[in-house]
Parts: C-alpha cells; sequence; structure tokens
C-alpha cells in the first residue's frame, strides 16, 4: 500500500485510525458481498458543513484520476447539492464514506465483516448468488451458487442496485434477515438468516499424490500473503518433496487490497516488475518490483480466472503472465484497472474512497473495461461447483505442466483436450 506523509495524518486523532496507515490504496470490488459498507446508494453529504464541502472538493480537484478542470465550477462557499452533482461526474466506484463504511472497509481489509456471507452478481436487473463463504449464516442456511434473489424482508428487489439491496438487509440491524430467493427446478424458497461477522478465509490448499498442489484465493487482505505461504510450505511438508506444480484459483475473486496481491506475486518471482500505477501526483506513480527468490523454485503454474476475477486478482494473474511464470486458464477477467484511495476527512472518523490512479501490467497495458485474456480460453463452471482434487487432475490432463515454457503447445491444445474442464 502506498503510504505517504500528507497532512492528512494530523486529522487522524483517534488511534484505530493512526495505526491503519494515513493514506491507503485499495483496488478491487472490495468483495462484491452485501455488506454494510456498500450500502451507499449515492454519498451522504446533505449534512456536511462548508468546511467538510471544501475539503472533499480540494481532495477530488488535486488527486482525483482525472483532470475535472474544477476551479471555476464552484462559488466561494460550495453547496450539498453542488458536490452531490460532482460525485456524478466521478466514476462508481469514488465515494464519501461514513464512521460506520470507514470502519466497515478497515474490517474488511483485516479479513473480516458483518453480513450474510454472499457475493452477488447483479444480471439484467437480477440479482443473484456467485459465492456463498464457509460457514458463514448464508451457507449454513442452505443459499446456493446460482440462486436469485427475489425479495428481502418480503420487499421485491428486481431492477434494485447490490446497494440498494445491502441496505435493506443492513436495516435488519440485529434482527433475523428474510430472504427469498428462486432456484432451478424449485419453486421460491424462504431463509430467514442472522448477520454475524465473519471471518473470511482468503486461502484454501488442496495437495494432489502427484505433488501438484491447488491454492484458491478467495480474496485479498492484509492476511493473504502469511495465509499463501503458510499453505504452501505445508504442502511442500506433506509432499516430503519440493511441489511439481501449482494451480492458483482466482475465478470469482473481487479483488481487496493493492499490497496483498504484489506480495502474492512475489512470492513466486525472482525479478521484474509487478505492477506500475499512474496518476495525476507523484505518489499515485508507483512501480512495484519482485525480489529474489522464488517459493517453488520454479515449478510450472497454470492460474485459473473468470470474468468475476477483478483488479487485485487481474494485478497477480498479469503479473505472473507477462514474467512468463505462469499460463493463464479460462475466461477474460472482469477488467477493473483503477486504484482507490482512503483519504481520511475532519477529524479522521470518515474518509473520501477516490479513484487516484490506474494500474498498467509488467507489459505495459492497461486492463480497464477489457480484462486479461486467458493463454487457454475454458468454458468453467463456478469454484463452488468443482472439487479441488477434480481441478487439479483436470489440468494435469491438459498437459499444461509439460508445455508451460512452449507457449505454442498450449494454444495448440484439442477440443477434446479443452472439453474435460467444461
Amino acid at each position: 500500500m502506498l503510504n505517504t506523509t500528507y497532512s492528512y495524518k494530523a486529522h487522524l486523532s483517534p488511534a484505530k485510525y493512526v495505526t491503519q496507515l494515513s493514506f491507503i490504496l485499495l483496488v478491487g470490488l472490495l468483495w462484491l458481498m452485501l455488506q454494510s459498507f456498500q450500502a451507499i446508494a449515492k454519498p451522504s453529504l446533505k449534512s456536511l458543513q462548508h468546511q467538510q464541502l471544501n475539503e472533499i472538493l480540494f481532495n477530488i480537484h488535486t488527486y482525483y484520476v482525472d483532470d475535472l478542470k474544477l476551479q471555476n465550477s464552484f462559488v466561494t462557499q460550495p453547496d450539498n447539492l453542488q458536490v452531490e452533482a460532482l460525485f456524478s461526474r466521478l466514476d462508481p466506484y469514488s465515494k464519501y464514506l461514513d464512521e460506520t463504511e470507514l470502519d466497515a472497509i478497515f474490517s474488511s481489509t483485516n479479513g473480516r465483516y458483518t453480513g450474510l456471507g454472499i457475493e452477488v452478481k447483479v444480471e439484467e436487473g437480477r440479482v443473484y448468488i456467485v459465492n456463498t463463504i464457509n460457514n458463514s449464516p448464508a451457507a449454513l442456511a442452505g443459499l446456493q451458487v446460482n440462486d436469485e434473489v427475489i425479495a428481502i424482508n418480503q420487499q421485491p428487489i428486481l431492477d434494485k442496485s447490490i446497494e440498494e439491496v445491502a441496505k435493506l438487509i443492513r436495516q435488519s440491524g440485529q434482527s433475523a434477515v428474510d430472504v427469498a430467493v428462486k432456484r432451478e427446478k424449485e419453486t421460491e424458497l424462504n431463509f430467514s438468516i442472522k448477520r454475524q461477522q465473519i471471518n473470511l478465509e482468503s486461502v484454501r490448499g488442496h495437495l494432489a499424490d502427484t505433488g501438484v498442489a491447488l491454492i484458491s484465493i478467495n480474496a485479498f487482505n492484509n492476511h493473504t500473503l502469511h495465509d499463501v505461504a503458510r499453505e504452501i510450505a505445508k504442502m511442500q511438508i506433506t509432499n516430503s518433496f519440493p511441489l511439481s506444480g501449482l494451480i492458483i484459483d482466482l475465478r470469482d475473486n473481487p479483488g481487496g487490497t493493492l499490497q496483498g496481491a504484489v506480495e502474492v506475486a512475489d512470492l513466486f518471482l525472482d525479478n521484474g516488475t509487478i505492477v506500475s500505477t499512474k496518476g495525476r501526483f507523484n505518489e499515485a506513480n508507483q512501480k512495484y518490483q519482485a525480489h529474489k527468490g522464488d517459493i517453488l523454485s520454479g515449478a510450472p503454474i497454470a492460474v485459473l480466472i473468470n470474468e468475476n476475477s477483478a483488479s487485485a486478482a487481474e494485478i497477480l494473474a498479469a503479473a505472473l503472465r507477462d514474467n512468463q511464470r505462469a499460463v493463464l486458464i479460462g475466461e477474460t477477467s472482469f477488467g477493473k484497472g483503477s486504484v482507490q484511495s482512503l483519504i481520511p476527512l475532519g477529524n479522521g472518523n470518515t474518509a473520501l474512497k477516490l479513484t487516484t490512479a490506474r494500474y498498467y501490467t509488467p507489459s505495459g497495458q492497461s486492463i480497464d473495461g477489457k480484462g486479461i485474456t486467458p493463454d487457454v480460453s475454458i468454458n468453467q463452471t463456478m469454484l463452488s461447483e468443482i472439487d479441488q482434487g477434480v481441478i487439479i487432475k483436470n489440468i494435469q490432463e491438459l498437459a499444461l505442466f509439460s508445455s508451460l515454457l512452449d507457449r505454442q503447445d498450449k494454444k495448440q491444445l484439442t477440443a477434446k483436450q479443452l472439453v474435460i474442464m467444461q
């Protein structure tokens, strides 16, 4: 993460923020989960005073990734409606965060949050579950991947945004949330689920008897480096020999912290650029380089991605592929190539989450709005529907590990071989 020494640090009087870095670069969709900090339909700016509005205006004018030419846009004292109109000109990832929302982001980057434990997506106005967190209230209640959420507390949610749905869930407070879903070949199902604090398991591992290992990274937070390194070390000890290959599953990984992605990439690289960021102020222009030392000593790596692999997940995938360290398998990724910074406001209890830079892959490409195209394109099902042992077996049957050094071989796989993964 980018740690700067702007005057904002003086505003961080609460000790919990002094220890959290004065300026934090975040990437990713911030889980795409139905949790409290996502319940932001519009910036809650109506009650802010002129001093706070001026501070927000200054930060946007100075640090937003695009120059909006604001110097002549406002009178001496901007009003709330003007600042709200300004937010409508920003990208969808830039938001004003109140104290509750800011606390939730810090909790999330530390691997915990309060909610139901589901990840969702919206398609044509309908909300579908793409993942349930292990041992979460939603998973224990029986919600499943591909369930369509049709109502929350008896209120239909057709054509509602994720933020509006999240707000309905949060309004339940300590009471149980009534969730109605439609499941394929079944009628409407109803669940009563209580929101709880969830400790996220960002990494899961599986070792095959062939010595090939798989790690599934669900999101990137402050503990992901430790969790990945620990999981690989454990599997190496179990294997009694160095691993013969590794599969990194990033499907449905919506991102998380920039630092988490950089640190994990560095585990597998001896040298080279991991990612670079570019913005309008000096500190937004950074280049992250790998340090000598490959935890796998050159053993081949395959990375699985899909349309829900975003931001920090895309940074890791591109870093390994562009440095000729891994082959990418799956579907074109989401394409979120912007970086958000948390800028504390006032006394540090609120903040501005502002897009301050765009990131570029080691080959110098911006994937924003385009995504990363895999080396081997395969129409995959959801991760939660595939056993990890089966994934390893299928990748080995694709013979990718024996041909990783010959990129032409990878692109000439037969249709018979590819169908194994479908």
